[in-house]
């Protein structure tokens, strides 16, 4: 008798096992209330990037040329790094920031034009967020800054089985293409490069080994298999003490 209730005890036991994880952000590391963090990196404009562009000047036909109707779908930077601008034509914007843009093409227009005023932002910051994420997609951002923290907050959190220190961001700058794997459990993760995001990044969540074990082909029927046991240890036990 002793024998079957140690193993339904074990049954128990081996059914709520599971491999522990710290699910609370920023839980390890320097445990100061404020940290330094490094200077935002400024984002760099690259090929293929599409740039909305508007310029205000003090004359109404001026604003009218700079600002034609096409212009509201973006400015397509091509693999040479150009733009092609209304009557300016060819701008070499690659490797440049959106401040140093709006600078380049004042100057520009100020040959045609008096007091010019140039707003640029990007239309197509995106960041996609992939793996064990409640809501895996890809998004855009408006305001060309965001960090991991609050591309998961986009993607609904990590899931239970998620990886919080173990989290991979995969960039690519022109040719060439990095990954750096980073710590979410830990405060010095606010101090690493891949924190901050840049357009096109790339967040995976990796699943751990209980997600895997969830989804085996050889652990599919496993609860089944235990509550079945349970079940029958339960009628035994009843047997037993009721005759």
């Amino acid at each position: 008798m002793k024998s079957i209730l140690a193993f339904v005890a074990c049954l128990f036991l081996f059914a709520a096992c599971g491999p522990k994880r710290n699910l609370v952000y920023f839980s390890e590391g320097n445990a100061k209330t404020s940290i330094a963090l490094p200077a935002i990196m400024e984002v760099k404009i690259q090929a293929d990037d599409i740039l909305k562009i508007f310029v205000t000047t003090l004359s109404a036909e001026s604003n009218i040329l700079f600002n034609p109707t096409a212009s509201e779908i973006g400015y397509r930077v091509d693999k040479g790094g150009n733009i092609n601008f209304p009557i300016i034509g060819l701008i070499k914007v690659d490797g440049l920031t959106i401040e140093q843009v709006q600078i380049k093409i004042s100057k520009e227009v100020e040959k045609y034009a008096k007091n010019p005023n140039v707003a640029v932002q990007f239309l197509n910051f995106k960041i996609t967020v992939i793996g064990e994420v409640n809501r895996p997609s890809s998004f855009t951002v408006t305001d060309n800054r965001v960090n991991v923290l609050e591309a998961l907050g986009l993607a609904g959190d990590m899931t239970i089985y998620g990886k919080r220190e173990n989290v991979l961001v995969i960039r690519q700058n022109g040719n060439e293409r990095t990954m750096a794997r980073i710590n979410m459990n830990n405060r010095d993760v606010l101090n690493s490069p891949f924190f901050n995001l840049k357009q096109n990044d790339i967040v995976y969540v990796e699943p751990d080994r209980a997600k895997a074990a969830s989804i085996s082909e050889n652990n599919r029927y496993l609860p089944v298999i235990i509550s079945a046991a349970i079940s029958v240890a339960a009628v035994f036990v009843q047997v037993y003490y009721g005759r």
